[in-house]
């Protein structure tokens, strides 16, 4: 999809710090519980503590780098989580930039699914855990939500924004990990296959970065991937 055209120098990808709605969601799942019990919306769960401070260290890990080798450009998801994490990076890097907000890099929609945990599709919905099984996460789509395919398309369309708007700028990318995975996807040109092996490898951690490189000084070509979910380390950790 890259072809010849001007694309930014750099682009990073960073998931979001870790949220009150992950905290809530993984003890769920090691309880054996049926729903994540989260009240409201799941785009308005914001950081918790540690998110906070996962989002700061990845500030503090760019304001180690020289002024011509940081962010130009910040676009976020409009999840409350993802803005939080995307002003706490500018505000721990000193970066004097506003944060602009895409909704196409929000969170997968789960539809009738969201909150559920694993036993909780199994006992509440048990066709729709057959479907998945059958179809698989690339395609299956939940009633009133999307599949990985849905989410890759949007994205597609914000990469190509992001491309026509900011050639040859360094762009810092904050977003959730289905849309981590998209971008890797489409960036790196996979396949189905490799994206599903990609994700039941895991490593995707909260406030993890994944980035590109330009190969080529006029910014054209594919992407060179740079950084694989590198985990910038939290201040003060032994």
């Amino acid at each position: 999809m890259f072809g010849n055209r001007e694309w930014p120098k750099r682009i990073w990808v960073v998931r979001h710090g870790q949220s009150v709605g992950n905290l809530a969601w993984e003890q769920a799942e090691a309880d054996g519980k049926l729903a994540s019990g989260i009240n409201g919306r799941n785009a308005d769960a914001p950081l918790s503590d540690l998110g906070e401070r996962q989002a700061a260290a990845v500030g503090f890990w760019f304001k180690e780098m020289s002024k011509k080798q940081r962010p130009t450009v910040v676009v976020s998801s409009p999840y409350t989580r993802a803005i939080g994490t995307a002003e706490g990076i500018v505000e721990a890097a000193g970066l004097p930039l506003q944060v602009t907000i895409d909704e196409r890099l929000r969170e997968k929609e789960f539809g009738i699914l969201d909150g559920l945990t694993t036993a909780g599709i199994r006992q509440k919905y048990p066709d729709e855990a057959v479907r998945i099984e059958q179809l698989g996460n690339f395609y299956y789509r939940p009633p009133g939500g999307e599949s990985w395919c849905d989410v890759i398309l949007r994205v597609r369309s914000c990469l190509h924004t992001v491309a026509c708007e900011y050639p040859g700028e360094r762009v810092l990318i904050v977003c959730h990990s289905v849309v981590v995975l998209a971008l890797r996807y489409l960036i790196e040109g996979m396949t189905e296959k490799q994206i599903l092996d990609l994700d039941r490898a895991g490593g995707l951690a909260n406030g993890s970065v994944t980035s590109y490189r330009s190969r080529s000084s006029r910014c054209t070509g594919r992407l060179i991937l740079d950084h694989n979910y590198f985990v910038p380390p939290l201040m003060g950790a032994a």
